[in-house]
């Protein structure tokens, strides 16, 4: 073997003993601050999970999240996307002026399931007057933005079967063309894959009829941008390199409001708003605090209305508006809320119920099935 070859062996195997030496040595993080999410630890060694073959997937996962230098080589791996001209990357297209988008996955059984149940809990819900909003995500007004040859399903068409089987039981809110129209404006996060407060606005005021409320007009609000260095959730899955950050604005009112939520830890804010996570990469969670199993919002509105939201996170930036026209709105997310729903919603005297998801979510959200505990008896 020649000098050269032994050279570049050597050093390749300094390479993957030195990788693997590091990370053996290296501390296990709890959070990625990129991804916005808790990191697997090392799995527990048990009898159990050994048969059932649970330790291999959970050690799997735990070399995948832990592994040295990992945000590195993900942005390198981002980088050689970018510079071999590929479209995509983890499933996200990069779209023109620098937009960031989700392909729509064709809706499957997931679906189905879904929209049975939202309509078995409407039909059992009696007393209850239910609302459903399904808000459109960046894809379905931005098509133009998509690279060349791009595939993906149609979301308006998940809507419209969502709409004819849900109608009989409940007040289906369409927003696609309020939001379509205003598409021009940044009513979407580019790098984000929620709406904007500027896109939650014209949804809310789109969904004032069915509400029965009387929307505020955009001058009875002051818009106040709050950050401009926002990566959103797109941008933590891709990398993209030389996509400029989005900026985030909020609508404040001009009149006098109170708002005292509580948090299902007994924790009280008099803001809908946790300014902290300004300084922090989640800046999105500025919403409400970002996820929460339960939510109680009491506002200074004396109507004696109070509301009920199953959400998944693009209500936060649309809840702010709500909380002008209800003395109570309480907030429950399925993916942490596994209680029955129909009994909470009696036992809090709650006789209206609005189902607020994206389109893309609400296909394929497999905690739905925690409706059925109300609906099965």
């Amino acid at each position: 073997m020649s000098i050269h070859k032994k050279c570049f062996v050597g050093v390749f195997l300094v390479f993957i003993f030195g990788i693997g030496l590091f990370n053996v040595l290296a501390s296990d993080r709890a959070f990625s601050e990129r991804e916005n999410r808790p990191l697997a630890q090392m799995p527990e060694w048990t009898l159990p999970n050994f048969y059932s073959g649970k330790l291999t997937a959970r050690y799997e996962t735990y070399m995948s999240d832990q592994f040295i230098w990992k945000d590195g080589w993900v942005r390198l791996k981002a980088m050689s996307e970018r510079a071999s001209l590929k479209k995509e990357n983890n499933g996200v297209f990069f779209g023109k002026d620098g937009f960031l988008i989700e392909p729509f996955e064709k809706p499957g059984e997931q679906f189905d399931k879904n929209i049975e149940y939202v309509k078995r809990f409407a039909a059992n819900a009696e007393g209850i007057q239910s609302y459903v909003l399904l808000a459109p995500t960046s894809i379905a007004l931005y098509e133009d933005k998509l690279p060349l040859f791009a595939q993906t399903s149609s979301e308006r068409e998940a809507f419209e079967t969502a709409k004819e089987k849900l109608d009989s039981v409940m007040e289906v809110i369409d927003v696609y063309d309020a939001l379509k129209s205003q598409s021009n404006e940044q009513i979407y996060f580019r790098t984000d894959h929620h709406w904007t407060m500027r896109g939650a606005y014209l949804a809310y005021r789109d969904s004032a009829r069915a509400l029965g409320i009387k929307p505020y007009e955009e001058d009875d609000f002051r818009i106040k941008t709050v950050a401009e260095n926002f990566f959103g959730t797109l941008h933590s899955k891709t990398n993209a390199i030389g996509v400029e950050p989005d900026k985030i604005e909020v609508y404040l009112p001009n009149f006098e409001t109170t708002q005292t939520v509580t948090y299902e830890d007994g924790r009280q804010s008099e803001s809908l708003y946790e300014w902290d996570y300004l300084e922090k990469k989640d800046k999105y969670s500025l919403f409400l605090d970002g996820n929460h199993t339960l939510v109680k919002i009491k506002t200074g509105v004396g109507n004696g209305r109070k509301l009920a939201i199953v959400k998944d996170s693009y209500a936060h930036a649309f809840i702010p508006f709500l909380a002008n026209h209800f003395e109570e709105i309480h907030v429950l997310d399925l993916r942490y809320y596994h209680s029955d729903v129909l009994m909470y919603l009696n036992d809090q005297n709650i006789s209206e119920v609005l189902f607020l998801y994206n389109v893309a979510n609400f296909t394929k959200d497999p905690n739905m099935i925690w409706l059925s505990q109300s609906t099965l008896k």
